[in-house]
């Protein structure tokens, strides 16, 4: 009896251990997108929960909840039961920048989310209009310097990464830009393509196609080293201009109240998932740069992040539409 009695007790403790997307095989688990299908993060979280359902053998959704600025996103997470099985995937405006950005949030990143790991890291790179005359960063600065009006530089709306990566290049240089706001960055870029705006800041992956065929110039990237799918090109610091640095991240979190032991599993499940060497080529041909973390570390990005974006939007008294 003694040895039955332990038996079971080593079964339970086993199951209480599991990690938690993989304690309920007949319910799939959600990644919840705050954006449309297609786009970017959509795309980086199909390509995760195809790879953690294969590990996990129980099935991943992604469910896309656009809207209001990711609001509709997070709070759907944040109904949701704190068991792990819902997941919320949000880039780095959704969770760092839009606390700063909007005076009231129907969330709050400390109080009501923990974070679970790192994803991807997305580079900024800056590109112009192909039939412009600049061939790299100092060039373009120049001939704004000696233009008659301030060129005009497109982004995918107020308070967005590529907004906040023209004003840190304004910044290093002076430049009152002429800031043309988009609603989304696929707009942007066709009106950059054709000649309505003189550049955008954008994500590799979101214009690497058009570079490639030539229909748009890259002429500096914002990050500390170059990107390996464009190793070509520049950072802003090797031509002269510091301190424009802008990663539009990619990061995990569950409601706050979701337990130690399951946000431990969880992360450690996915950082499993993103060492995978189909999921790592998978995102490095779409132009993003796959990489986890720990929940610590992604806490420490988050808090880093909030710090350095509030302040650019405060020097700057941005305001959102």
């Amino acid at each position: 009896m003694k040895r039955r009695a332990f038996l079971c007790l080593m079964a339970a403790s086993a199951m209480v251990s599991a990690p938690a997307l993989a304690q309920d095989n007949q319910r799939p688990a959600r990644i919840v997108v705050s954006f449309s299908a297609g786009g970017p993060v959509d795309m980086v979280a199909r390509i995760l929960a195809e790879q953690l359902g294969k590990d996990l053998n129980r099935a991943v959704i992604v469910d896309n909840k656009p809207g209001a600025n990711g609001f509709l996103g997070a709070q759907e997470v944040l109904r949701s039961k704190p068991d792990g099985n819902t997941i919320w995937i949000s880039s780095v405006g959704t969770a760092a920048i839009n606390p700063s950005l909007f005076q009231e949030l129907p969330y709050d990143m400390r109080k009501d989310f923990r974070p679970v790991s790192l994803i991807a890291n997305n580079v900024e790179v800056f590109v112009i209009n192909a039939g412009l005359p600049a061939r790299n960063a100092v060039d373009f600065i120049e001939n704004a310097k000696n233009g008659k009006t301030p060129p005009a530089i497109a982004s995918s709306g107020v308070g967005g990464i590529p907004h906040l990566a023209m004003l840190q290049l304004k910044q290093a240089t002076d430049i009152d830009f002429l800031h043309v706001p988009y609603r989304g960055m696929a707009q942007a870029v066709t009106d950059v393509v054709g000649g309505q705006v003189a550049g955008v800041f954008a994500d590799v992956a979101a214009v690497l196609p058009q570079i490639q065929a030539g229909r748009l110039r890259p002429l500096g990237i914002a990050a500390p080293k170059r990107h390996p799918a464009l190793p070509d090109v520049p950072t802003f610091e090797e031509q002269g201009l510091v301190s424009v640095d802008s990663n539009n991240w990619y990061g995990l979190f569950v409601p706050a109240k979701t337990p130690d032991d399951i946000v431990d599993d969880l992360s450690a499940t996915v950082r499993k998932v993103m060492e995978n060497n189909a999921v790592i080529e998978r995102l490095n041909q779409a132009g993003t740069l796959p990489q986890a973390s720990t929940a610590q570390e992604m806490q420490r990005i988050l808090d880093a992040d909030t710090a350095k974006w509030g302040n650019l939007l405060k020097a700057n008294n941005v305001r959102p539409n």
